[in-house]
């Protein structure tokens, strides 16, 4: 999601012609030149102590915090796994920064590349992608990167004619099934349902392609998807269970693509055969294989939608259902005085509900879906933070851990708190520092940079999806992973 390409153009049916906001300007270069604090420890030994803290003992957010502290500093040295001795070809030396002004060095093209640097200096293979690098992990310089991103700009341009009658109708199937296990069972373990809706919608919206079509995708899709992206992923993920069992057998080992090899020949042939439409575009429009449409197009669909989605989701719909401030009656007032009379939701109404859009960006400010930031200097420059500028090397790869930018105390009050309408009137300037879309919510994605070109696609369906909520439901009760109750609107 937060790789999609650059944007279509604003049209009636597109979600586009939002309001922009000038972009934070760059500090003065007169602050203190510091040397970056921290070390990479002993050969072999530092990237191993730091590999244990990160994925054990500490865990990410207090591995970060605590190196900040230790440093006070938001720009230091660290080793991020993986590394040695499992992955031998990977270098795990990063230069971490966490505040918004640093964070921002991440997004600067003219300063950083993004070569094969998606989830930083390790890269799984490209069997996962038909052996060949997809557009995630191209640089802006490289030649096939525009014409794959105006590729993606215009299958954005083509869904959004559909975008909002497909989200309606995946959505009140969704409903239909939680409401029918609530009733059966008490409670709705709702992301398989999720997942499956996930599936069904961007499907068609992106590909062109029903999954109602091949029984057998429909069926396994988003299990395969949940698989391939799971192994490439596995490597850097942690999970603070069960060690030392996690870190003897999931992170020791790139996994190998004929573990998952089956279920995505069957998305490739589901594309090849129902999508034709969208993959004749890619060959005639933009000179692009029928390989290499195929595979970009899974990955969109796959990695950047369904993925981004699929953490985005079950965390804002458990920060709505779970609250007891009042924020829901709120919520539900706020949609039905927008909507009024009108029968259907539209992209141009959702614009106008200002506490549902603050939602969905405190929900990002707070949850990001993608974690880590990576890019590499492209060659030397200065960066600085709030108090300091630092010296980087061209070749020198930057690590941004968003959780913690995003709670920069200096831009954002009450940093750690959930603030409902944060992004609410004059607070819409703080859009200049919510950076979950691989650069500032008020950037412009073009083939230049590696903006999410959906990144509005991403918020006002995330906002459809509320107010959808709130024109069925008076409210809702559960949490991230579970929904324990509904209350029809009258």
């Amino acid at each position: 999601m937060a790789a999609m390409m650059s944007m279509p153009p604003s049209s009636p049916s597109s979600p586009l012609a939002s309001q922009s906001l000038s972009a934070p300007s760059r500090q003065a270069s007169n602050l203190p030149v510091r040397t970056i604090p921290g070390s990479y420890g002993l050969p072999l030994v530092g990237s191993i102590s730091d590999r244990l803290d990160y994925f054990w003992f500490q865990g990410p957010d207090s591995f970060f915090r605590s190196r900040m502290e230790k440093h006070k500093s938001s720009v230091f040295r660290a080793n991020v796994p993986p590394s040695f001795p499992f992955f031998m070809g990977v270098n795990p030396k990063v230069i971490t920064v966490l505040d918004c002004s640093s964070f921002a060095y991440l997004f600067d093209m003219e300063l950083v590349e993004k070569k094969d640097v998606l989830v930083g200096d390790f890269m799984p293979s490209t069997s996962y992608t038909g052996n060949t690098r997809v557009c995630a992990y191209l640089d802006t310089l490289e030649p096939k990167h525009a014409p794959l991103k105006n590729f993606a700009l215009e299958i954005l341009k083509r869904g959004s004619r559909v975008w909002v009658e497909e989200l309606e109708a995946n959505l009140d199937k969704f409903f239909d099934t939680v409401e029918s296990e609530i009733s059966k069972d008490g409670s709705s373990s709702f992301i398989p349902l999720l997942q499956t809706f996930l599936f069904y919608f961007l499907s068609k919206t992106l590909v062109g392609a029903d999954p109602a079509l091949d029984p057998g995708v429909a069926n396994s899709g988003p299990l395969s998807i949940n698989l391939w992206l799971g192994l490439q992923l596995l490597p850097t993920v942690p999970l603070l269970a069960f060690q030392p069992l996690v870190e003897i057998f999931l992170h020791s080992y790139a996994y190998p693509f004929a573990l998952v090899s089956g279920g995505y020949r069957k998305l490739y042939s589901f594309i090849e055969q129902h999508g034709k439409e969208v993959v004749q575009l890619g060959e005639k429009e933009f000179g692009l294989s029928k390989s290499d449409t195929i595979h970009n197009l899974i990955f969109i669909l796959g990695f950047n939608a369904y993925g981004g989605f699929s953490i985005f989701l079950p965390t804002l719909l458990g920060i709505i259902a779970g609250d007891k401030t009042g924020l829901q009656a709120r919520l539900r007032d706020e949609v039905r005085k927008v909507c009024g009379s009108s029968a259907g939701l539209s992209f141009d109404l959702v614009k106008d509900m200002e506490l549902v859009n603050s939602v969905v960006y405190e929900t990002l400010r707070l949850n990001p879906p993608v974690q880590l930031q990576y890019a590499r200097a492209r060659k030397d420059f200065q960066l600085t933070s709030h108090d300091s500028s630092f010296d980087i090397k061209k070749g020198e790869l930057l690590c941004g851990y968003q959780p913690l930018a995003m709670r920069d105390g200096k831009v954002f009050e009450e940093p750690e708190s959930f603030k409902a309408d944060r992004f609410v009137g004059k607070g819409k300037e703080l859009l200049n520092y919510l950076f979950w879309s691989n650069g500032p919510q008020t950037g412009s994605p073009t083939e230049s940079n590696k903006q999410c070109a959906a990144k509005e696609y991403v918020t006002l369906s995330a906002s459809l999806i509320v107010a959808h909520l709130y024109q069925r439901y008076d409210s809702i009760s559960g949490d991230a992973s579970k929904i324990t109750a509904v209350e029809k609107a009258n």
